[in-house]
């Protein structure tokens, strides 16, 4: 087996690199601006990797999805401050890049594995959002916050419809809920909003400043480390009995659903018991900021954000199996040890 990963150096692309390696017999062509987080593959003849641009290498990218039977599109922004102050620039990328990386998918009969997101869900008032039943309710026009989930969710319509119309492609869509974990981002990013908001917490202690909680932080989401997240797409990969073809899947873990809050209290607790930090962890305060103030005001969020992983438990015959502490001091182990 052959398996394309666009986007192999970053976060979920690195660790999915290790996974397939160590776990299945597959080879890996793989591309990326950078390799810094790749350094235990790149030496390892199962695995080929390119530095290129997706946008600008496209013969490049033909050629390899050509050549291989699984292919999976991680390229994309995440990062909710780029939402805001380029929308355009997300729109780009995450959605005009991967279409025409998925037609090709379609034309050539590729099994694509397309990471969609937990956002797709906007402000569903449901209690756990279900893959198939659940309402994808997201802002008005001037919140651009909202063009990260709506390029995803019309990047899910287009991939279902090509599944419809033709008999024989195949996908899967796997919707990450907070995964979090080693080489997560950068948290050297002085940058207010510039990581996800547990290595920009993380960050905020190291540097020896607050905590900036959004609204109070009393926004809870679902946390799962990046193992159970990969060992979820290993699964898809491994496609046994079709388990995987044509369908939608939440990826989390809604066990560990806390507050925004909890998150930075949490964080401050573990980050005390390394002695190196734990004069920066016991001056660190929390201070409220209003959404505005600090991502502008195309800014919403959400307060609620649970899956339902029934569909994973059943069809993947897959579970969580990380909780939270462990999940966090193997975070800050990788990062603080460093």
């Amino acid at each position: 087996m052959k398996i394309l990963i666009l986007g192999a150096n970053g976060f979920i692309g690195s660790h999915l690199s290790e996974a397939i390696l160590s776990q299945l017999d597959a080879e890996i062509i793989a591309c990326d601006l950078a390799d810094h987080n790749l350094a235990s593959c790149l030496n390892n003849s199962k695995f080929h990797f390119e530095k290129k641009d997706i946008t600008r290498d496209l013969a490049w990218v033909t050629e390899q999805i050509k050549k291989c039977d699984v292919v999976f599109p991680l390229v994309a922004i995440a990062t909710p401050a780029m939402y805001v102050q380029n929308p355009l620039r997300v729109f780009e990328l995450d959605f005009e890049a991967n279409l025409a990386i998925v037609r090709q998918c379609v034309e050539f009969r590729k099994h694509v594995i397309f990471p969609s997101t937990s956002e797709v869900y906007g402000m569903c008032s449901d209690a756990a959002f279900d893959e198939e039943e659940s309402h994808l309710v997201t802002g008005p026009i001037n919140k651009e916050r909202w063009i990260y989930s709506t390029c995803k969710q019309l990047m899910d319509r287009v991939i279902y419809a090509y599944g419809k119309k033709h008999d024989d492609f195949s996908y899967t869509l796997f919707r990450p809920f907070n995964w979090y974990g080693p080489r997560l981002d950068n948290i050297l990013n002085p940058q207010p909003g510039g990581s996800r908001v547990l290595t920009q917490f993380i960050g905020n202690i190291l540097r020896g400043e607050n905590i900036m909680l959004v609204n109070g932080g009393a926004q809870q989401r679902c946390f799962l480390h990046i193992h159970d997240g990969i060992q979820a797409l290993i699964k898809m990969i491994q496609h046994k009995n079709n388990d995987a073809k044509n369908k939608i899947f939440n990826v989390g873990n809604p066990e560990e659903n806390i507050s925004i809050r909890t998150l930075a209290e949490s964080l401050i607790k573990l980050i005390k018991k390394y002695p190196k930090y734990k004069a920066l962890a016991e001056k660190t305060q929390l201070i409220e900021v209003d959404s505005e103030k600090y991502y502008g005001s195309g800014y919403q969020d959400v307060s609620l954000r649970v899956p339902s992983i029934a569909r994973a438990r059943e069809e993947l015959k897959w579970n969580p199996s990380v909780n939270l502490e462990t999940g966090l001091t193997k975070t800050l182990d990788f990062y603080l040890n460093a």
